[in-house]
């Protein structure tokens, strides 16, 4: 081994909802029904889990997403 250890830290269910909604995360789908080969339903989904206050910033134009898409915070 190299010396150093990697720590490894449990992480809580709370702990990383915190996390994701104080960054923001956008969730993106799309779901077909269909019955014998025939699609009845399609229904595409895009849902934004994030703070209100981060929100209404973005909403306002006073955080600027970074060049990778991902918000800076």
């Amino acid at each position: 081994m190299s010396g150093t250890a990697a720590e490894s830290r449990d992480v809580t269910i709370l702990e990383l909802l915190d996390r994701l909604v104080d960054r923001g995360v956008v969730l993106a789908g799309d779901i077909t029904i269909s019955v014998a080969d025939v699609d009845l339903i399609f229904l595409g989904l895009k849902v934004l889990l994030t703070s209100v206050e981060r929100a209404e910033r973005l909403r306002w134009g006073l955080d600027v997403p970074m060049q990778n898409g991902a918000i800076d915070g």
